[in-house]
């Protein structure tokens, strides 16, 4: 009897956190092909296949699912980059690649999470929200990527600023994130996740020739 009545909440908890899951899978697809200005509770719940009594039970509000969808986003993000990291040869050349591969796992170098993801950089200004959320995780990764770039640097007598050549590898690996959530859109051909991993190899190779070869 006492266990029946331990397993109750604990199943419970659980309906709930897949039923959350679902509706932030939903969100994510809505955003992907509609935007954020256009999305709708009625369009996550048509996707999802429940009602919008649901969303709001579990979210109170369209601001509320939207700002969980992106917590969703950056928390996976994070883990895939970190898990990475921690399975790398703990050099700066191999952290560094592995930091910047990491931006074309599977599991979130998808047209659909990518549309999402450049939804909110749209709309970051406009809604600080969405800034407040992002900013630590934005700055453990930056400051991750700039301890591998001034280590190279460094080792390698490089002519090279640490900041701007960060930058430049952040803003490969954003164009090539734009690319992908374009090419859903009918835009320009698709990018798959290994031709990614070439293009950001050759701009290792290029700054730091004396640790990554030319491929």
């Amino acid at each position: 009897m006492m266990a029946a009545t331990l397993e109750k909440p604990s199943s419970r908890k659980a309906s709930k956190e897949v039923r959350k899951q679902q509706l932030i899978d939903a969100t994510i697809k809505v955003l992907a092909h509609k935007g954020l200005a256009a999305l709708t509770v009625a369009d996550v719940a048509r996707e999802a296949g429940l009602s919008t009594g649901i969303i709001i039970f579990h979210f109170i509000s369209k601001d509320q699912l939207l700002a969980s969808v992106l917590r969703f986003l950056v928390d996976e993000y994070r883990t895939t980059w970190t898990d990475a990291l921690s399975g790398s040869e703990d050099t700066p050349a191999a952290r560094l690649e592995t930091l910047m591969m990491a931006d074309f796992d599977p599991q979130i170098f998808t047209a659909e999470k990518l549309a999402a993801w450049i939804t909110f950089w749209g709309e970051a200004q406009g809604r600080p929200v969405y800034d407040e959320i992002c900013a630590a995780y934005d700055a453990e990764r930056q400051n991750a990527g700039l301890a591998c770039c001034k280590a190279l640097i460094e080792a390698g007598g490089y002519a090279l600023d640490t900041d701007t050549t960060m930058k430049a590898l952040d803003a490969l690996g954003d164009g090539l994130w734009l690319g992908v959530a374009a090419a859903d859109k009918g835009e320009v051909r698709s990018i798959a996740p290994e031709e990614a991993k070439r293009v950001m190899g050759a701009a290792l190779a290029a700054f730091f020739p004396r640790h990554f070869a030319k491929g």
